[in-house]
């Protein structure tokens, strides 16, 4: 009789730890389905980011960025560049090459001088036509290794001619996000005029850029005293610099795009580069990781030059920069799966496009779906 005393005298309490029990599993399985739909509506929104950049871009947004960024460091520490060596085969001819336009805009660029050191491989850093613009040349194309460690990389450089294409700052649909007049892709009007288009730089929403986003009026985040900045006008020219030093809002200004700290200024690759560790190049691996990366710079003359390709540091992405010509630069975005320089041909069926450099993962036709992250596309002007 004691026992079953006992036994009755426990019974709410066991009933409350069921309870409780139940609360809890209900409460993880809610938990499951809304990370698994969050999780499933990254996976299959529309543009074509890969499955380990979408889950990756995922965990930034929710409070995982450091795992993600432990993650790409062993990543990179596991699988460093080759040094030495030297391309698979002689250097390609650009893909998508046409004969050599005739030229009234601003002079043809010089061939770039051998970065890795002795002599250049035949065709390295001599530029090909490979957009015209009323029979002119618009946009050039080369490819050259990066510097005299890792000589069987080939990077891509692009220069175009103001005087014949306009730029414009296009947003994506999570970064920044929100209502824009532009598209997130190529419409198919825009593809009548398209050229060329590449990745912005680094992430906004977690301030990975240590800058802000202007356009349209209106600052999707704010702008930073101090930052690299790459200004579209009104006209579509381009300019870069230091904000509101060398650069500054005007009412000529469309756009502003910030990242970093400038990378080449007055023709010199900026000496921190080497040195200035995450508050000035990023937290992700650091500037001295080999890894693809991208950026934006123009030439005494105005001429527009992007570069992007694997095996670079942030020093030799601002050598190549400056080797292109360029008098103020700045680091776009980094990593493979982001890199995404394209130019483009109007067929008869319809607009093709071709990938900047041999080992680019992100395929060409890239920004003819929905860009998750900004990005630059450049017009014809008709």
């Amino acid at each position: 009789m004691a026992e079953h005393r006992l036994l009755s005298k426990s019974t709410p309490t066991l009933r409350w730890v069921r309870r409780i029990r139940r609360a809890v599993l209900a409460a993880f399985c809610v938990f499951l389905v809304v990370v698994t739909w969050s999780i499933g509506s990254t996976l299959l929104a529309p543009g074509t980011d890969t499955a380990s950049a979408r889950l990756a871009e995922w965990a930034r947004d929710h409070s995982m960025g450091d795992v993600v960024t432990y993650l790409e460091q062993v990543r990179y520490e596991q699988n460093q560049p080759k040094v030495g060596g030297a391309p698979s085969g002689p250097i390609p001819a650009a893909a998508g090459a046409v004969p050599a336009a005739r030229t009234t805009g601003l002079p043809a660029p010089s061939a770039i001088s051998d970065l890795a050191g002795g002599r250049p491989l035949p065709g390295e850093g001599q530029w090909q036509t490979v957009a015209t613009v009323r029979g002119e040349s618009a946009v050039r194309a080369t490819l050259v290794r990066p510097d005299n460690q890792h000589t069987s990389y080939l990077a891509g450089v692009m220069w175009l001619d103001p005087t014949l294409v306009r730029g414009q700052l296009r947003p994506g649909t999570t970064d920044p996000g929100g209502a824009w007049p532009a598209a997130t892709s190529l419409t198919p009007t825009e593809r009548g005029t398209a050229v060329a288009a590449f990745n912005a730089g680094f992430r906004l929403p977690n301030g990975d850029s240590h800058g802000g986003y202007y356009a349209d009026g209106r600052a999707a985040f704010p702008l930073v005293d101090g930052a690299a900045s790459l200004v579209l006008l009104n006209n579509g020219r381009a300019e870069v610099g230091t904000w509101n030093q060398e650069v500054r809002m005007t009412p000529d200004v469309a756009s502003v795009r910030q990242n970093l700290v400038m990378l080449v200024d007055n023709g010199r690759v900026n000496p921190t580069c080497a040195t200035g560790g995450t508050a000035e190049w990023g937290s992700t691996i650091g500037q001295r990781a080999y890894i693809d990366r991208s950026g934006f710079g123009i030439t005494a003359d105005g001429a527009e030059v992007y570069v992007g390709g694997p095996a670079l540091s942030v020093c030799t992405l601002g050598n190549i920069l400056r080797a292109a010509g360029v008098v103020r630069g700045m680091e776009l975005d980094i990593n493979p799966a982001w890199i995404s320089g394209a130019y483009y041909h109007q067929t008869p069926h319809g607009l093709r496009g071709f990938q900047l450099y041999p080992a680019q993962q992100v395929p060409a036709s890239h920004y003819l779906s929905p860009s998750s992250r900004d990005w630059f596309a450049w017009f014809a002007r008709v």
